[in-house]
């Protein structure tokens, strides 16, 4: 039976690829092309839209930082109450499955949804934004709840530690490195996320990436799409510096 798994899998991928179209060489073949042509028409960049696109993208950033905070601000007391040891067997399953619908909704719905509540601009994206990171840390923070070693937690659990005291003593201390390391990665997630929230009119410099894209401006799109790798790159790289400094160390101990 387990030799007859990969040729299986073989044939349901090459099926899969070919229902998808990526079998059709010649479609492809003109893709190609049409790639090269649209690759010619990126540059020379348009320096003149930097200070706009600048500006907008400052923009994002602040949607993806306020977002991350609020959604984790609301998800840290709901992870700890999705494990069974702080929330019990009969609520934890149900704060679970809400985390689950919460994160089902992809963040470019959510901002479409917060655009018709609020109206267009970027307190829809911002809003987007929190609720997607609710779900989404939800779940990697009570996976890193669930994760405490369990002798920690019998050994607070033995001198009469209740459920609260239990989640402040026992299982918030020894998540702590995990909890700012996935709060990290949601951040330089979101700062992604955010640059297409603007599609929707949600704000943020995907406003004017769609703007160019529809005006046939590719050597604007080109100067946005720089100045946006730029500042992943610059966020990333903070990141990376942070996780050196503060949870490698400290994990090593």
């Amino acid at each position: 039976m387990r030799r007859l798994g990969g040729p299986v899998l073989a044939a349901v991928f090459v099926a899969a690829a070919w229902h998808l179209g990526l079998l059709d060489l010649p479609q492809l073949a003109r893709g190609a092309g049409n790639l090269l042509l649209f690759a010619r028409d990126l540059v020379p960049p348009d320096a003149s839209v930097v200070r706009v696109v600048a500006v907008a993208m400052l923009e994002t950033v602040e949607m993806a930082f306020v977002g991350t905070i609020i959604g984790f601000a609301l998800a840290l007391p709901l992870a700890l109450l999705a494990t069974e040891v702080v929330g019990g067997r009969a609520l934890a399953p149900a704060l679970r499955a809400a985390l689950t619908f919460v994160r089902t909704i992809p963040s470019l719905l959510w901002a479409i949804i917060f655009v018709v509540a609020v109206g267009l601009g970027p307190a829809a994206g911002t809003l987007g934004i929190a609720l997607y990171s609710l779900g989404y840390l939800g779940k990697l923070l009570y996976e890193a709840f669930d994760g405490v070693d369990p002798e920690v937690i019998e050994a607070t659990r033995a001198v009469g530690a209740s459920r609260l005291q239990l989640a402040r003593h026992a299982v918030l201390p020894e998540a702590a490195h995990l909890v700012v390391a996935q709060l990290l990665f949601v951040f330089e997630y979101n700062v992604r996320a955010s640059s297409i929230l603007g599609f929707v009119g949600a704000g943020g410099v995907g406003f004017y990436l769609l703007g160019y894209l529809q005006a046939l401006q590719y050597r604007r799109l080109s100067t946005a799409l720089l100045v946006t790798f730029a500042v992943v790159v610059v966020i990333d790289a903070a990141s990376a510096r942070l996780r050196r400094r503060y949870l490698v160390p400290a994990l090593a101990e």
